[in-house]
């Protein structure tokens, strides 16, 4: 089991704390935590930080923390500007990068990206091609439906070979099976509980067996939105402000459900039961207190899981 942790990116103007940023992320290495991780929100009322340049920022402050992004909404990009930026950063760590892409959903407001919607599944597979050639192949020819190349380059490469591993978020059916056959893990959301993610890894299981895939190198993993709190009431309470805001709700839907919360006898139980569901990472998103959250966790949650 390795245990993952989200790093802070909500900053309201003029608020980013550059030395509490950088103590952040260098406690959680030295904590043990196997990555860091971001998110990407281009649109919204939340102030949230871009992820390339947020992981480029803890890249400089750690030397051994693994960076992702679960995930980048990979149809929005153009995949030559994403695919080169993703190779700059993983030279600039040292190969600790970690991608995770996914094509946002028919409900993402393709139209203000200038995106057909009725295509955004093409564009985000074919993308994700050609990223691929862009990494591996020193003259790059493709003659895509939306891109198209005929002998160009891409330089340098990322740092690790092929790639940085590529996971790959979604819900519905299809999107699991793509992650099969195009990824090298499938990274369940934060908004499902363990009852959906674990349904989501029998069709998972059923896509690797059906493509002759070894699960064995088919990484799983699982974002858990989480509290640690002796008093359970203040910390559903906390929690489900929390989340009215992350998903700009206003109060009226339970969200309580997909996050895992209260003391931390309470918290490894229904970590456990994440585990058992398939996965072989956690990812842990604190949703305040983030620091007096991520020292509670290794010290009173981590050591009862591994």
């Amino acid at each position: 089991m390795r245990f993952a942790i989200s790093i802070p990116q909500f900053s309201a103007d003029g608020e980013f704390d550059p030395a509490a940023f950088r103590a952040y992320v260098v406690r959680a290495e030295e904590l043990g935590f196997h990555s860091g991780w971001t998110q990407e929100q281009v649109l919204g009322s939340m102030p949230n930080l871009g992820p390339i340049e947020t992981m480029t920022y803890a890249a400089a402050c750690t030397e051994r923390l693994r960076l992702g992004c679960a995930v980048f909404v990979s149809t929005l990009h153009n995949p030559l500007h994403l695919a080169k930026s993703i190779s700059t950063l993983d030279q600039l760590s040292r190969g600790r990068l970690e991608v995770g892409v996914g094509t946002g959903g028919r409900g993402r407001a393709f139209a203000a990206f200038g995106i057909d919607t009725d295509a955004f599944v093409a564009r985000f597979t074919e993308g994700i091609r050609l990223m691929k050639a862009c990494w591996t192949e020193s003259e790059i020819t493709f003659p895509g439906r939306f891109w198209q190349l005929d002998g160009q380059a891409v330089e340098p490469k990322p740092f690790q070979k092929p790639y940085p591993p590529l996971w790959f978020g979604g819900n519905h059916p299809n999107a699991l099976r793509r992650a099969v056959r195009y990824g090298d893990g499938f990274f369940g959301a934060g908004s499902q509980t363990t009852a959906q993610f674990a349904d989501q890894m029998r069709v998972v299981r059923e896509a690797l067996d059906e493509a002759g895939r070894d699960p064995r190198d088919f990484r799983i993993a699982k974002r858990v939105y989480i509290a640690v709190d002796d008093d359970a009431a203040r910390a559903r309470r906390r929690v489900t402000d929390a989340l009215n805001r992350v998903y700009g709700r206003s109060g009226g839907d339970d969200l309580t459900p997909v996050a895992v919360f209260g003391p931390p006898d309470e918290c490894v139980t229904r970590l456990r039961e994440v585990a058992d569901a398939g996965a072989e990472m956690i990812l842990f998103t604190t949703l305040f207190d983030e620091a007096e959250q991520m020292e509670r966790l290794a010290a009173e949650v981590m050591p009862h899981l591994s």
